[in-house]
């Protein structure tokens, strides 16, 4: 090894596959404390919010920092319903990306979809824009996605968009994109506080591409179209659809042990269970809970005897682990009892992601020091000599 390779070898640090515990930014934005089962945006509880407030004031609270009183939290719900339709431009070629997305979905298409809203309204990299412009950048395009996404997916049915009514709150104004119906109240309701409680995670995979992405100097699109593909992934926002599968392969309260031990012992995983940061239980899956509880039926009943069950199996077959539901779990049952089809739970998820992604690109972008990580080469011995062509 020559001298300059081994000084330079002498730099690297070590970490985790995975950067798992490794910190790599300081945030104002929020963060999760996995060993007390505890994650608030700001200073702010996220469940408290979820609880008492609606999701443009908690939107206003990760764009500008505050919670706004009444006057001015009417005042940005106005500014932000504003921004819901989608240019000429964009709205033209939705039925080519619906029908060339296929069994893709609506979240593949969501990608095209925000390129072309970046590119048709002249997005300037984040790197040459004032703070203003950032941030108008990020609300035009998050107000803009649950437009895109309910687009997408009644096209892919068949079925014409609806247009977005300002009139509407942003989680009443999905559903009623989605559907073509005003939802009632108690649904609005429950897609509300779903959408809040996942607007923002820490540093999970989606939210740091988009910092990755936003410490490059590039645009709001391309920061959130690199969000949404790590989002695309099954590890990271494909569970919700899933864990309902599961509640559905079990079928009957009396066949949940044998089913759940069958598998354990396998190895397979268990939908909607275990997480990656949190050693206790998940407190958006204990709110998700006590909103699916709300509804009541027998839906509701057996997932929580599925819980319960599959919680006490897990205690008995891997003893020492903290395995409970994770926010996929009750999020699935919430989702269904409010009307909402399986193929439009991650979009859904997204619909508020947007809106924590925008707050991680705003704050990377005051930061002028691009992400670089370096790695560490293990291929074969270098340099060796090229052979000439035989």
């Amino acid at each position: 090894m020559s001298v300059n390779r081994t000084a330079a070898a002498a730099t690297l640090v070590e970490v985790p596959r995975g950067l798992a515990g490794v910190v790599v930014a300081d945030t104002e934005v929020g963060d999760v404390r996995g060993l007390e089962g505890f994650y608030h945006y700001r200073q702010y509880s996220a469940v408290e919010l979820a609880q008492n407030r609606g999701f443009e004031d908690v939107w206003h609270l990760l764009v500008h920092g505050e919670l706004p009183d009444a006057r001015r939290g009417a005042a940005f719900a106005a500014e932000t319903a504003a921004l819901r339709r989608l240019p000429d431009a964009v709205r033209a070629a939705l039925p080519a990306i619906a029908e060339a997305g296929g069994r893709s979905g609506p979240l593949a298409g969501m990608r095209t979809g925000l390129s072309l809203l970046g590119a048709a309204l002249g997005f300037g990299p984040v790197y040459d824009l004032s703070d203003g412009r950032r941030r108008q950048d990020t609300l035009v395009a998050a107000a803009a996605v649950p437009t895109l996404l309910t687009a997408l997916h009644r096209l892919g049915r068949g079925l014409e968009p609806v247009e977005p009514r300002e009139d509407l709150s942003y989680a009443a104004n999905y559903l009623y994109m989605l559907t073509g119906e005003e939802p009632d109240r108690a649904r609005t309701r429950a897609i509300e506080q779903y959408l809040i409680s996942t607007i923002d995670h820490g540093f999970n995979a989606s939210t740091f591409t988009a910092r990755v992405i936003a410490s490059t100097g590039a645009d709001v699109a391309a920061c959130l179209t690199g969000a949404v593909s790590a989002l695309s992934g099954p590890l990271h926002g494909g569970a919700p659809s899933r864990a309902l599968d599961t509640l559905d392969a079990i079928g009957t309260p009396d066949r949940i042990d044998a089913w759940i031990r069958e598998r354990v012992l396998a190895g397979d995983r268990i939908m909607g269970f275990g997480h990656a940061v949190y050693r206790t239980e998940d407190p958006r899956s204990r709110m998700l809970r006590e909103v699916a509880q709300r509804f009541g039926g027998p839906r509701v009943e057996f997932a929580v005897e599925v819980e319960r069950q599959v919680e006490a199996i897990l205690a008995e077959l891997k003893p020492g682990r903290e395995l409970h539901t994770n926010v996929e779990f009750y999020a699935g049952v919430v989702m269904e009892l409010c009307g909402l089809p399986r193929e439009m739970f991650t979009p859904t998820f997204a619909a508020a992601r947007v809106v924590g992604w925008s707050a991680n690109i705003l704050e990377q972008a005051r930061d002028s020091k691009i992400i670089r990580p370096a790695a560490r080469y293990v291929g074969p011995g270098a340099p060796v000599g090229v052979p000439a062509v035989a």
